[in-house]
């Protein structure tokens, strides 16, 4: 199975500078809740960002991909070099985390959508890529102070 995982507001704003442009501890808890132990896949900024804020910890997640054009030796995951490659002979359930260009080559392969909707508009740069939300039927909905967790299966 396929799980993209990502907060955007009401614009589809997702981003400002690879860093999240709003703070909401209950969405870092949701997001952690979700993706530890799990296997990832998330693009090499993605990773560098994160990084930065796991400074010398390790990461929580399971088994790590990150997704690279170039061959990257990195300490704690593996190296992709074709996403889409990657995602069509999966053979193990996977979390992707980010970024933009990583969703976008990985969403028409996506079984699920955990879409954290902040309520509200937020200065960025960088915007969930364009899709059919009407492809996905919600499946759960819990709201919380500004914030909506939404879970959206492919029909």
């Amino acid at each position: 199975m396929i799980r993209l995982i990502w907060a955007m507001d009401s614009n589809w704003l997702i981003g400002k500078d690879n860093i999240l442009p709003w703070h909401f501890k209950e969405d870092l808890v949701y997001f952690k809740e979700k993706t530890k132990n799990q296997t990832v896949l998330m693009g090499d900024l993605t990773y560098q960002s994160l990084k930065g804020y796991y400074k010398d910890k390790p990461f929580p997640y399971g088994k790590i991909y990150v997704a690279n054009l170039v061959d990257k030796v990195y300490s704690d995951a593996i190296c992709v070099k074709d996403v889409v490659s990657f995602v069509k002979n999966l053979k193990e359930d996977i979390w992707v985390i980010g970024g933009k260009s990583i969703y976008q080559l990985t969403l028409p392969y996506a079984d699920e959508l955990y879409i954290t909707h902040v309520l509200g508009i937020y200065e960025g740069n960088v915007y969930f890529p364009s899709f059919k939300l009407s492809d996905y039927k919600l499946k759960e909905k819990t709201m919380s102070n500004q914030l909506i967790f939404a879970v959206y299966q492919r029909k």
